[in-house]
């Protein structure tokens, strides 16, 4: 059974946008070229909903805001792994249409449009710096971390504007970033990509 004042979600996320290195968004900017269109997923390694358990799933997002982030009207689809229960589909649909609390409401009261939710099959990998995400006949995200000065990864810490909420985001870019579903379609390559765990809860 779902209790919607108890869940938990931990993973990893990550993201490409449109925007040049480094994505001035985070630091509350406008995004480079004036909007936003992103591409986004989550992996749920841990996670509940009452007794309902979420581990092992995914969850994507497109969505393109047109203009500042902060200032919301996104138009967003929403993409939830085909391999859910129904019990766990409406949790997760709650948790990510902001119903529950936490920081997801905060994301989903940006959005002006949500342009659907769907179950599809979605698979998420991270290895090694390489982050990809791909929904078959809808989109594709695959991107690469940055290498530092020491050899290690880019990060950014403290930044305004949060995806994952406490986590520094390491910076990446993209390689293959495409999306058509709903009447977008939407390719990028070799623009700045997010990636970093988070930690969702009311």
């Amino acid at each position: 059974m779902a209790n919607e004042s108890d869940w938990k979600l931990k993973g990893n996320y990550f993201e490409s946008c449109n925007c040049d290195l480094v994505c001035p968004c985070i630091f509350l900017r406008p995004p480079t070229k004036g909007f936003c269109e992103a591409f986004v997923g989550w992996h749920v390694e841990e996670g509940h909903m009452g007794d309902v358990k979420l581990d092992g799933l995914n969850i994507a997002a497109w969505l393109h805001s047109p203009g500042s982030l902060t200032d919301g009207n996104w138009r967003l689809a929403l993409y939830l792994d085909d391999r859910a229960s129904d019990e766990q589909s409406a949790a997760l649909t709650r948790i990510f249409g902001g119903e529950a609390g936490g920081h997801p409401a905060v994301l989903a009261g940006l959005v002006g449009e949500l342009m659907g939710v769907k179950s599809a099959p979605i698979e998420f990998k991270e290895e090694n710096g390489d982050h990809f995400l791909e929904i078959p006949g809808v989109g594709r995200n695959f991107t690469h971390a940055l290498e530092g000065e020491d050899g290690g990864r880019v990060t950014v810490t403290n930044h305004p504007l949060q995806v994952s909420p406490g986590h520094p985001v390491e910076i990446c870019y993209s390689e293959d970033a495409h999306y058509k579903d709903y009447d977008v379609e939407w390719r990028q390559d070799n623009r700045v990509g997010l990636a970093a765990p988070f930690v969702y809860a009311p």
